[in-house]
């Protein structure tokens, strides 16, 4: 996963026309999401991975959620990386995969999330395994079906491009309930 930056106010040359573009990144951010890649959500491919996994998860306390937390942190960049090759090779993960890559570079991640924000797919190996913690999850599954959550626009000091996460809840439309969510990371120097 790329090391992202927020974006100081202050401190990088690029900053000046980043924060005189906030609201244009911003609304660029929000048209692209609506327009492309909201739909991914209601993909039947992803909502039956969801319920998989949610059923095998269904009773994880948060002990066990640290615990393989843990093992993916400690797998990350291992050649024996068996809970994130659980996560990038299933048959969703590459479905994801071919949606991020349809993009052509607009797009920099996708991954979906069960019920308790444990990673079910990635088009990319991201960071941590438990997105539980994080905003992405907590206003979006946390708060039940319709919720999008846009992250804050920053710099990938990697890449000098500028990004920002969108999120939303995952609902089964079979019943009406959420069942987990998706994130996605949107390239803002792609789009302007």
């Amino acid at each position: 996963m790329f090391k992202r930056t927020l974006l100081p106010l202050f401190a990088l040359p690029l900053v000046a026309p980043i924060a005189a573009q906030a609201d244009e990144f911003a609304a660029a951010m929000e048209s692209f999401f609506t327009e492309n890649a909201a739909n991914w959500a209601s993909d039947p491919m992803f909502v039956a991975a969801i319920r998989a996994q949610n059923l095998e998860t269904a009773d994880y306390d948060q002990t066990r959620i640290d615990e393989f937390d843990a093992l993916w942190r400690g797998q990350v960049g291992s050649a024996d990386a068996a809970l994130i090759q659980e996560v990038m090779a299933n048959p969703a993960a590459i479905y994801l995969r071919q949606q991020v890559e349809a993009m052509g570079g607009s797009v920099t991640e996708a991954f979906i999330m069960d019920q308790h924000g444990l990673n079910v797919a990635a088009s990319h190996v991201t960071s941590d395994y438990w997105q539980g913690d994080e905003a992405k999850y907590q206003e979006t599954f946390a708060r039940g079906p319709g919720q999008v959550h846009y992250g804050d626009i920053e710099l990938d000091q990697s890449t000098q491009t500028v990004q920002g996460q969108v999120s939303m809840t995952i609902v089964d439309d079979a019943t009406g309930e959420p069942i987990g969510a998706m994130t996605i990371g949107i390239n803002l120097t792609a789009l302007m």
